[in-house]
């Protein structure tokens, strides 16, 4: 029987997934945002071309997808500086599948403008997007069938405890033009309510409502699209950042589980010391939680927000593992992070309440940085595969962790989204030559000498980003630490996938025995 085609899926209901992928099985993925994925609309979504990936992996014979954070971009288009730490990003909901189901007309996609095919456009995609939402909300205000209406609200039910809450800042916000709640008026800043105009509790219940409607679209597109990866044999790999930003629905709703002054400003801020980006380290600017008022409760708030994350990922990357052993608090004020100092995190107190109450939780700790040994036990404590980077494997003129060396559990890559890609890197080398001859590496296509090396390693995961199977250079780059704009704008030439180089990755997967 033939498989359907892949966008008959991207409307299909979602229906209970199949079991899902196991981090203990010796297997392959790619690095991919969605945001990179190919299509008409300026930013790539979940609609025809997600599915066509998923089967160009399952071709390829790849048993993980790996995404960054899933939430809505913050300033600088960052998914790592979202305004939350719950919602999906509005951007990724596919317009082809609102068509098909009725919310919107062919007519309303024919009017898009002329996006660019290389770069993600945020702004204008935004723009767009968010004027067929809008209309796509009204028509289903209008029209929707009871059964749609009864989907929609056990939906709300069900994520009450951060759809309430996250609708409201979003209508507040635009209420007040986009200004950050800080600069919100005294009652709505503090949230006294009882101090709120008619008027505002009016029009924010409308925005509110909407945004849920929002929500609940990107819900159901992200299940029907990994029910039918996972029928195909493909996992998703997630990204759940330690921190979340100051401008934020978490912030503004749960101020007391931050290190806040009484006027709702951070006392200290998140960073990183000088590091291997940065000589001044990097200010993220993050504000600081409280551990000792999140334990008071078994750290509930972060285990909604796991349980959050299991619901859309098979496995789940913590980033910035470190700061859970202790973490690099710099004063508010500061124009660096030099100044700032390490402070203990909650270690295992904080992840044996995980463990407790998400026992099947399956964690990737993203143990990259001024690793310890306190950081490194408290990973390996709780049995969570690391992070093995092949380019952070190299000295100068020698290889000093060589991936035949990598441990078992370990997720094993070239590169990370901060990293340059791998032919830009090694363009970039002193010792170019002696790594190409260490890795095997063909000078007509260098890039598989060094895949192949990750693909052999004891490693039992080898995630490799499309970049790097694609040979593309520097210019293909998703992410400089520390620059603040022109970040997270790489996206697919879908030509590239070539029934060719999915058997070459096959061929290596098998090979290797993944």
């Amino acid at each position: 029987m033939a498989p359907e085609p892949a966008e008959a899926h991207a409307v299909r209901e979602a229906a209970p997934a199949p079991a899902p992928q196991k981090l203990s099985r010796r297997a392959a993925g790619v690095l991919l945002h969605a945001s990179s994925l190919p299509g008409p609309h300026g930013v790539g979504d979940l609609g025809p071309a997600a599915y066509r990936f998923v089967d160009f992996l399952k071709d390829a014979g790849q048993h993980w997808w790996q995404m960054l954070p899933v939430v809505p971009p913050g300033p600088g288009d960052s998914p790592y500086s979202s305004p939350s730490a719950f919602a999906g990003n509005p951007l990724f909901i596919s317009l082809e599948a609102l068509v098909q189901d009725g919310f919107l007309a062919d007519e309303d996609l024919a009017q898009a403008p002329e996006f660019s095919a290389r770069k993600t456009d945020y702004d204008a995609a935004e723009g767009f997007k968010e004027e067929l939402l809008r209309k796509a909300f009204a028509r289903f205000s209008e029209k929707g069938r009871p059964e749609q209406w009864d989907d929609f609200r056990a939906f709300c039910v069900e994520t009450s405890d951060w759809l309430d809450d996250y609708g409201l800042f979003c209508a507040l916000k635009k209420a007040h033009g986009g200004k950050a709640w800080s600069r919100w008026e005294e009652p709505l800043r503090h949230r006294r309510f009882r101090f709120w105009s008619r008027e505002t509790v009016r029009q924010a219940g409308e925005e509110s409502a909407y945004r849920q409607f929002v929500q609940y679209l990107f819900r159901r597109q992200w299940e029907a699209l990994r029910n039918y990866a996972a029928a195909r044999g493909v996992g998703f790999i997630g990204d759940v950042p330690l921190y979340v930003a100051y401008d934020s629905a978490e912030v503004w709703s749960r101020p007391e589980i931050f290190r806040l002054d009484a006027d709702l400003r951070p006392e200290a801020v998140a960073g990183v010391p000088p590091d291997y980006f940065s000589r001044d380290g990097q200010l993220w600017g993050n504000p600081l939680y409280r551990w000792d008022k999140l334990a008071e409760d078994g750290y509930s708030w972060w285990t909604r927000r796991l349980l959050r994350a299991s619901r859309l990922f098979d496995a789940v990357r913590l980033d910035h593992f470190i700061g859970f052993a202790r973490y690099w608090a710099v004063p508010a004020g500061a124009k660096t992070a030099r100044g700032g100092e390490w402070t203990p995190g909650p270690g295992h107190d904080f992840f044996a309440a995980v463990r407790k109450q998400l026992p099947e939780l399956q964690i990737i700790a993203e143990d990259l940085g001024l690793v310890g040994p306190d950081v490194s036990e408290l990973r390996d404590a709780f049995r969570f595969p690391g992070i093995k980077v092949l380019q952070f494997s190299m000295g100068d003129g020698r290889v000093e962790d060589p991936p035949q060396g990598y441990p078992a559990a370990s997720l094993a890559c070239t590169g990370t989204h901060d990293n340059d890609t791998l032919l830009g890197w090694l363009s970039k080398r002193k010792d170019k030559s002696f790594l190409m001859k260490a890795f095997g590496a063909d000078p007509a296509a260098p890039q598989w000498g060094f895949i192949k090396a990750v693909y052999e390693s004891p490693a039992q995961t080898a995630v490799v980003p499309l970049q790097d199977a694609l040979g593309l250079g520097s210019s293909a780059r998703m992410n400089f630490p520390g620059e603040p704009k022109g970040n997270w704008r790489w996206r697919l030439d879908e030509t590239a996938l070539t029934p060719e180089l999915a058997k070459t990755l096959a061929d290596l997967a098998r090979g290797t025995g993944r």
